[in-house]
Order: C-alpha cells, then structure tokens, then sequence
C-alpha cells in the first residue's frame, strides 16, 4: 500500500466505484429481464465512462505523487516505463 492516498482522493475513488458497481448491477439486470440490445449498450457505455474517471483519478494521483517522487529520486527510466506500459495497456480494445 502507498502512503500518497489522501482521504479526499479515497473518498472520491470508492464514491466512483460504486457507482460503477451499481451500473454493472443495473447491466445484469437489464440482460437477465431481456432488455433492448441498444439500451443494454448505453448502460455499457456509462460502465465504461465511470471506469475510466476512476482511471483518470488514480492516474493524476500517480503523477503528483509517485512520478515526482521516482523523479526526484532518480528513478527517471521507472517512472516513464511504467507510464508508457500503461498508455499502451490502455490503446488495446
């Protein structure tokens, strides 16, 4: 666990997730009561969208504190690895 997780920033994060997780219940929902095709999509779509504010949150988190830090410490090649692993991770579909 890393110490650069403030309460505001957890707060956020777990307010994020669960709402993601009440979409994902909304989702299996819709899929068990047979729902329309496009309906059960944009729940899909706004699954995504939640996900990806959380990554974005986690993501700015990690630049303001563990890149400066690796930075500052020396460890330039880690932090721009790291970063350039996750920016490809992240083009796959």
């Amino acid at each position: 666990m890393h110490a650069h997780r403030d309460s505001k920033y957890k707060k956020q994060l777990i307010r994020r997730l669960s709402i993601a997780s009440g979409q994902i219940k909304g989702l299996m929902k819709m899929i068990e009561e047979d729902k329309y095709c496009i309906d059960i999509l944009h729940q899909s779509l706004a699954v995504k969208q939640a996900l990806s504010g959380c990554e974005d949150l986690i993501l700015e988190n990690h630049l303001s504190t563990h890149v400066i830090e690796q930075i500052k410490s020396g460890k330039e090649s880690k932090s721009t690895k790291e970063i350039l692993d996750i920016y490809k991770l992240s083009k796959r579909k």
